[in-house]
């Protein structure tokens, strides 16, 4: 015998307090319950055989464990989903993969898992086609859907960017179609491509992935960018020390960006462009010592 009652929808008759599971109302007599009676209100046998999670204000979800108890007496309809326990769906999120458990995940989960700052960073979801996708911190991904599964951080300028156009209509094209995030910027007279989340060499540097800083010279595209610059900063995994000429700071758009020193002095007018200057990152980031 279980010590609860449940019921399809909620009897106003009748003492008790309603939560959802799923899609549907149960009432429990007592306030506080646990996973396990959870799990039989909504008819999931075996119990073991599922995963109940809680709901939270942020929009995260809590595990509760079969025998961890939640109170449900708080303001407002406690809410709780299920699922099976023996499913995984597997994710790309700033170059490392993860399995996740759920069929869903949500921007504020992706942030965490990343270990960035959530009212700092954003999430963006990577589009095969078109503009690569920014993840509200309670928006749900369905991960069954077809081809989702790559994600990445950065710093979030979406709403802070000057909005200007500063790239050539090649390069945008370019960024474009290859699916590279970005953010055109001016400030003060100096022009700026920002490339963001960008996924750095597996297992090089103490970071996964950073937004890289090219600064575009007055007479660009006819003149070669110089150097580049990260954020975060970045040190050499095996060492950690700063790679070679890459311990300078450059402030631009209200950050400190590490300074990689990095030139090139064969640079082609009408030929070279922003797909240049992107080898040219991958690899540096690649050979760094």
């Amino acid at each position: 015998m279980t010590d609860h009652t449940f019921l399809a929808a909620p009897d106003v008759a009748r003492p008790g307090h309603d939560v959802l599971i799923n899609d549907a109302i149960h009432r429990f007599r007592d306030p506080v319950v646990t996973g396990q009676q959870l799990l039989e209100a909504a008819r999931l046998f075996p119990t073991d055989e599922h995963l109940v999670f809680q709901y939270l204000e942020d929009g995260q979800l809590d595990e509760l464990r079969l025998d961890e108890t939640t109170d449900v007496r708080r303001e407002g309809l406690e809410r709780f989903v299920t699922f099976k326990s023996d499913r995984s769906f597997r994710i790309t999120l700033d170059g490392r993969r993860f399995e996740w458990g759920l069929p869903f995940i949500t921007g504020l989960q992706l942030k965490k898992l990343a270990g960035v700052e959530p009212a700092g960073y954003g999430v963006w979801l990577a589009q095969r086609v078109g503009d690569d996708r920014l993840i509200g911190n309670a928006e749900r991904v369905d991960l069954e859907a077809e081809g989702v599964e790559r994600f990445f951080t950065g710093i979030d300028t979406t709403t802070e960017g000057s909005g200007e156009v500063v790239l050539p209509p090649e390069d945008r094209d370019y960024l474009i179609n290859c699916g590279i995030a970005f953010d055109e910027r001016s400030e003060a007279g100096a022009r700026a491509v920002i490339l963001k989340g960008w996924s750095l060499p597996q297992g090089r540097f103490t970071d996964g992935t950073a937004d890289i800083l090219v600064m575009l010279p007055p007479a660009y595209p006819d003149c070669a960018p110089d150097m580049f610059y990260l954020s975060p900063w970045v040190k050499l995994a095996a060492s950690n020390q700063y790679p070679a000429a890459a311990n300078v700071p450059h402030t631009f758009a209200g950050q400190t960006w590490q300074r990689w020193s990095r030139h090139n002095s064969a640079w082609r007018p009408g030929v070279d462009g922003i797909w240049t200057m992107v080898r040219r990152i991958e690899r540096a980031l690649e050979i760094a010592a």
